[in-house]
């Protein structure tokens, strides 16, 4: 047989599987042809060095891609966010920490102002019967990548988190993950609950545990691509306990209280990302339009556009009423909540505030909505930074 044809069984007289190729004729047209290259020897150097150069082409390509997202997302959008074990721990119900949690609950942390229905038509955004923990729809506050439903968070087995442990609650609460480990959208400020002692939270819960029961299933919170898989990067595990506080002074004191109450994330504005725009902590303009209408939060800091002219008892007013002499304060400030404080903390925070950097940024209600180049946002006075 001659070397160049094919046996019967598929092969070249020498023995080498033949290899189908398409080729190109002498008259141009494509051809499919056996037996072109009898083996790799025979394949042109040119294609060798093709194969070559494409193949550090992607490995190159592989490492820029894998470096780009471990230095900007991480991995954690793809991979889902690393929850810790949950524990055994049990927190044992006191009158002292029955107490501490409902202060807490409804008077510092704001959780009622989600976890429960309101009127928002009214200046005092009155809690709805019957709903004390049950939950809202949160689609009335304008502007979310998605449709956002604060869960029922009473004892209620089936539809609240009555079947939770102490510990998936605890995890909830500060650390941002779901009892099922996935991460919770952090409209929902865990990043700001983090602060909160070891003692606090076994307050917090031991509260929880003590509201009736109520039966009341909202959807399941659904974000948009990409954000859905972005939140995966916010949640974070708490393996060492957290301390009591250091209240020694009115400012740390302060501090402490206006963390955990989560003042920075409506009194900071923010970037089309939902981050804290640079050099502008506590300096207002955050825009939250709902059922109370279109309003821009307030400058806080002790600049002249800020609130440098409060005192202490002006600031109490505002804090306790939602009125700055007679001027009223938009309902969205929970004064409704902020009204139980005592005496010392709202001193404390006050005295905290007055350590904040000054941000000059006029922020005006009363005023014609426009363009504001700081904040980037639509506010009443935002032509006059």
């Amino acid at each position: 047989m001659d070397s160049g044809r094919a046996s019967a069984n598929g092969q070249t007289a020498r023995g080498t599987p033949m290899r189908n190729r398409f080729t190109m004729s002498r008259t141009g047209e494509m051809g499919y042809h056996g037996a072109v290259f009898e083996s790799e020897q025979e394949i042109p150097d040119s294609m060798k060095r093709l194969g070559k150069i494409l193949g550090w082409v992607f490995a190159a390509l592989a490492v820029v891609l894998a470096a780009g997202i471990t230095f900007t997302i991480g991995w954690r959008p793809f991979i889902g966010p690393r929850a810790r074990a949950l524990t055994a721990r049990k927190f044992e119900s006191t009158p002292r920490r029955l107490a501490r949690g409902e202060y807490l609950v409804r008077n510092v942390n704001d959780c009622m102002d989600c976890h429960a229905g309101h009127d928002w038509t009214a200046h005092d955004a009155p809690v709805l019967p019957n709903s004390l923990g049950a939950g809202q729809d949160m689609n009335m506050l304008k502007g979310f990548p998605g449709k956002v439903y604060a869960p029922n968070i009473t004892p209620d087995p089936e539809t609240g988190v009555g079947s939770w442990s102490d510990d998936q609650l605890a995890r909830a609460i500060r650390e941002g993950f779901g009892h099922d480990g996935r991460a919770l959208f952090p409209f929902m400020p865990y990043p700001d609950f983090r602060a909160l002692s070891d003692e606090d939270l076994a307050s917090i819960v031991v509260y929880l545990r003590s509201l009736p029961p109520v039966r009341k299933r909202w959807p399941t919170t659904e974000l948009i691509f990409p954000v859905k898989y972005l939140i995966r990067n916010v949640p974070e595990s708490l393996d060492a306990p957290v301390p009591e506080p250091d209240l020694s002074t009115p400012e740390k004191r302060g501090k402490y209280l206006v963390t955990i109450a989560a003042c920075t994330d409506c009194h900071t504005p923010q970037d089309a990302q939902g981050q804290p725009l640079p050099g502008m902590d506590f300096g207002g303009g955050f825009i939250l339009e709902g059922p109370w209408g279109r309003v821009a939060s307030a400058n806080i800091t002790p600049d002249p556009s800020g609130i440098r002219y409060y005192d202490e008892a002006m600031f109490t007013q505002a804090i306790r009423t939602g009125y700055v002499g007679a001027r009223q304060l938009n309902q969205i400030m929970p004064s409704h909540t902020y009204r139980g404080m005592t005496d010392e903390d709202i001193a404390g925070m006050f005295a905290y505030i007055k350590t904040f950097r000054p941000v000059r940024h006029h922020v005006d209600n009363t005023e014609p909505p426009t363009y504001c180049k700081l904040c980037r946002q639509t506010h009443g006075g935002g032509n006059q930074n």
